[in-house]
């Protein structure tokens, strides 16, 4: 059975910093682009930060420069560095994983809630 399960979520004060974890367990995530999502409450699900089994990372514009995403593909992890967080990057935050080169896997976490509030 495969499972993304995220932690490291939680409350903190604008300008602040977190960092996620998602660690993935029934796949090797060596061939797995892994991305981080965000949901806010009445808001679609949009991508933030994403990463390549080659290491080539994307940022969505809102957190290019404070977001930094990496992979542990020995540890089966990918982390998401989050600093000078804004209200508006309150969500829930999910990890994803999709296949490459011919393995056709496609799964979520649940979810971690990040609140950005004073």
């Amino acid at each position: 059975q495969v499972q993304l399960v995220e932690s490291g979520g939680g409350l903190v004060q604008p300008g602040g910093s977190l960092i996620l974890s998602c660690v993935a367990s029934g796949i090797s995530i060596n061939f797995y682009t892994m991305t981080w999502y965000r949901q806010a409450p009445g808001k679609p699900r949009q991508s933030v930060a994403g990463i390549t089994r080659n290491g080539n990372t994307n940022y969505a514009d809102s957190v290019k420069g404070r977001f930094t995403i990496s992979r542990n593909n020995a540890e089966k992890t990918v982390t998401l560095q989050m600093n000078s967080l804004k209200p508006e990057d309150t969500a829930v935050y999910y990890c994803n994983a999709v296949g490459t080169l011919g393995i056709t896997g496609h799964y979520w976490g649940q979810g971690t809630q990040v609140t950005v509030s004073s």
